[in-house]
């Protein structure tokens, strides 16, 4: 998977070190009961249904469906294949279930149907899947307070393998009404011999009608494939449908279609670009940062161009342009920064570190045209240093002599790292991921709608608290804001795990 690695940024401020412990209420919790007319559509697994993703996607769902845009409200669908919606509300009992909308057709008839499934693009506006391939585009008329209004189509149409809806947004581009939804499917894999013989299909459909024509057809604009080996965490669409962010156990990639450039022509060009000769090379001590590279035929040291700031460097070659710009991993100080030009027509850049004893882990934040050298003594010497940590030998006597680690010391929430986890961002132009964050120390907890308009958050386990995480679009340096922290939640999460 292609894309800078990034990391997520804590909002110390949000974080309580002296927290203790919650108080335990004995109040009991309210329970409310309401008889239905008919029962909500579950829909059983079948028999070759068997792997986890399927139980991930379709066995764990959950069947009731929140409008963040009224927070009372409450939707399902029940067997008579109706969309019913109730409100709900913590200090009076729950109202009776409505009809907003009924299926047009029979879906009990299609033998490899899902679960019926819907996302609120906006309040004016859901997609909805009845479980078969169909997808509906749904118009809601005006609301009085929390009773939903009319439910009209404006489109549907089958887009083949049964699917559920993962997320939707409404927005205006290019003066059409554009609604990017994405879907859940999981495919037959041929070529997986040796996994489960499935893949994981999640598709980023556009459907768009110009804005100025208010009885105009809602047509389909575009639609992409994402394919991967497991079921995602979270998936969402932002809020201008530039890109989606999804957060999985493994990775996805794109998968071309007629009108999209294959990604594996990218990644071919990719590969070709890492088998030429790196444009410079560069190694560090405690502190400073030398970058070499060889100064064209020709060229003088008046062709040479080099500016250094404290956060970034531009070399630039007379008749060629730039050589190397960008944001540098740390910031410098300039005054003491210098370089020459040595025998052999090699240029030697040094760099002085403004915080001695910091390492870099790169040069130039996302250039990939240098290669790093290790320092030979500097390798000797952290070796040496972290030599007291490992042993080639088991401990004979653990009774007596304490083992450097016990697994009965663990907490339990520590034993279900998922190592390979990443966050990632794809961009729906270039058709790549664009920013990669590892969680492996960081596992995903749960989704959660804190404002309407924007992208779904996600909460993280942060040592024993759970942080949650706003995704930001609009931020190019920081996608995702550390909002709020509920303390100990992630120690209490793990510590339920079987």
């Amino acid at each position: 998977m292609e894309g800078s690695n990034c990391s997520l940024r804590v909002n110390r401020q949000l974080l309580d070190p002296k927290f203790e412990s919650y108080k335990l209420s004995l109040d009991p919790l309210p329970c409310y009961n309401v008889e239905l007319d008919a029962a909500v559509a579950e829909v059983c697994l079948r028999d070759d249904q068997y792997t986890l993703d399927h139980m991930r996607a379709f066995g764990m769902y959950n069947y009731l469906h929140c409008n963040p845009w009224i927070p009372n409200s409450v939707f399902y669908v029940d067997q008579l294949e109706r969309v019913m919606s109730f409100t709900v509300t913590l200090d009076t009992a729950m109202g009776k279930p409505i009809e907003v909308f009924r299926f047009p057709r029979d879906l009990n008839t299609c033998d490899s149907r899902l679960c019926s499934s819907m996302y609120f693009a906006s309040a004016q506006w859901v997609t909805l899947s009845d479980g078969t391939g169909t997808l509906y585009i749904i118009r809601i008329g005006n609301q009085s307070g929390s009773v939903s209004g009319k439910w009209e189509i404006m489109f549907n149409q089958e887009l083949g393998e049964p699917f559920i809806v993962v997320h939707s947004v409404s927005s205006v581009r290019d003066e059409l009404h554009i609604i990017d939804v994405l879907l859940l499917s999981i495919e037959k894999d041929e070529s997986d011999i040796k996994g489960s013989g499935f893949h994981v299909c999640l598709e980023w459909v556009s459907i768009a009608r110009a804005q100025n024509e208010d009885n105009g057809k809602y047509e389909i604009l575009k639609r992409r494939k994402l394919f991967g080996k497991s079921v995602p965490h979270y998936a969402a669409i932002e809020p201008l449908g530039n890109g989606v962010m999804m957060i999985s156990y493994k990775p996805f990639r794109f998968i071309a279609n007629d009108k999209d450039q294959p990604e594996s022509s990218e990644d071919e060009k990719m590969d070709e670009d890492n088998k030429r000769e790196p444009l410079y090379n560069w190694h560090q001590t405690g502190e400073d940062v030398t970058l070499t590279f060889q100064l064209p035929e020709g060229m003088t040291k008046e062709d040479l161009t080099i500016k250094f700031l404290p956060g970034e460097i531009d070399i630039s070659l007379k008749d060629q342009g730039t050589f190397l710009k960008g944001q540098l991993y740390l910031d410098i100080d300039c005054e003491s920064s210098a370089w020459i030009i040595k025998e052999g027509r090699s240029v030697e850049v040094t760099l002085t570190k403004r915080e001695p004893g910091s390492t870099w882990a790169e040069l130039v934040i996302g250039d990939k045209h240098g290669e790093y050298i290790v320092d030979p003594t500097q390798t000797a010497a952290i070796a040496e240093q972290l030599m007291h940590l490992t042993s080639e030998d088991m401990n004979p006597n653990p009774e007596t002599e304490k083992p450097p680690c016990n697994a009965q010391e663990l907490e339990e929430c520590d034993l279900f790292l998922e190592d390979s986890t990443s966050l990632c961002r794809f961009d729906g132009a270039r058709l790549k991921a664009t920013h990669v964050v590892n969680l492996g120390s960081n596992p995903y907890l749960f989704t959660f709608v804190a404002t309407p308009e924007l992208m779904p958050c996600f909460a993280l386990r942060h040592d024993v608290d759970a942080l949650l995480w706003q995704p930001v679009s609009e931020q190019a340096d920081n996608l995702w804001d550390h909002i709020a922290t509920f303390n100990a939640l992630a120690y209490l999460d793990g510590t339920k795990q079987d």
